[in-house]
């Protein structure tokens, strides 16, 4: 090559790695939009719009949280792994789009390849309630009562292959209650009311879901189905501490974007999203709605999805589930 061909060749790479390089540091361009897989009013869309406010701030352009249920969050996903890798749509995505799901539906996207991971955003468990007519205060009087009278009892979700459903198979496998007939719902609310009503007796709603019930006096929290017992609810033991092991359903969530995003878009995405989690304020407010804060690397989610694929493919496959 000669001389000045090399130099010209050297000047277009410089000028190529400088636009690049402007590019990256002028994100975010234009509005952020926050996919939530699931209706507005629940957790999901709480905890959205609630990092989403705090992102807005510190990355100076408006976020829009964008709600789109159905199909146990794959549509939500889809569209997210399809849109424009540029950091500018992102999905506040959950256990059940990126663990659970790939187990039980053939999905148009994969959990893993066609998204990058930006954070954790924290964990929420679900709760083991009952109708207060079930003559039951803790785990074990449940599990003796209904091994006693099997026909009597059946138990809600919000559809199959959602939280509820899934922690309800593992406290089925742990205690030998493999009789419990399952009642899945078409969302959390249908099956909560008839829960309520006593159509149904036994549910793990979320607890951002369950508590104003049980406070409420219309359901009876029997256990947190998770590792630690709950701030709103501190009286109510965890199912580990009442003698029935392996029943860890805590519902996690994340931010992910789409993949190919450019890696310093991430890790300024990551920056921001950890910068506002580390504020009390969001903490509180997020503790509120039943989530424990907890933040991570973008490397950190990746790996922790991968790990939480296998754990979920284990219970499908004992349980023998199906989706719907």
């Amino acid at each position: 090559m000669q001389p000045t061909r090399r130099i010209l060749v050297a000047a277009i790479a410089a000028a190529a790695s400088l636009a690049c390089s402007g590019a990256f540091a002028a994100f975010p361009e234009k509005p952020i939009t926050i996919v939530v897989p699931t209706a507005a009013g629940g957790a999901n869309d709480a905890m959205a719009r609630i990092i989403g406010q705090g992102m807005s701030t510190l990355l100076k352009q408006p976020v829009i949280v964008d709600n789109k249920a159905g199909a146990n969050g794959a549509i939500a996903a889809e569209a997210v792994a399809k849109a424009a890798p540029d950091g500018h749509t992102l999905m506040l995505g959950y256990i059940a789009t990126h663990a659970m799901n790939p187990s039980l539906q053939k999905l148009r996207y994969d959990p893993v390849k066609d998204f990058e991971a930006v954070g954790l955003v924290g964990y929420s468990p679900v709760l083991m309630v009952v109708n207060p007519s079930v003559k039951a205060a803790n785990a074990k009087e449940l599990v003796a009562l209904v091994k006693a009278t099997p026909e009597k009892f059946s138990y809600a979700s919000a559809g199959n292959g959602t939280a509820p459903h899934f922690a309800a198979e593992l406290f089925k496998q742990s205690t030998g209650l493999t009789g419990l007939l399952h009642v899945p719902y078409k969302g959390s609310s249908p099956a909560v009311t008839d829960t309520i009503g006593g159509q149904t007796q036994i549910m793990f709603p979320s607890l951002f879901t369950a508590v104003p019930y049980v406070k409420g006096g219309k359901l009876k929290a029997i256990g947190v189905a998770g590792t630690k017992r709950s701030a709103l609810l501190p009286d109510v033991p965890t199912l580990q501490e009442q003698g029935v092991a392996n029943v860890d359903v805590s519902q996690w969530y994340a931010i992910f974007a789409p993949a190919k995003t450019p890696k310093p878009v991430i890790d300024q995405l990551n920056k921001a999203l950890n910068a506002v989690l580390s504020d009390p304020a969001v903490v509180k407010k997020l503790e509120d709605h039943g989530a424990d804060v907890e933040t991570s690397t973008p490397e950190q989610l990746r790996t922790f999805v991968q790990q939480e694929q296998v754990k979920w493919k284990k219970v499908v496959e004992l349980g023998k589930l199906k989706a719907d």
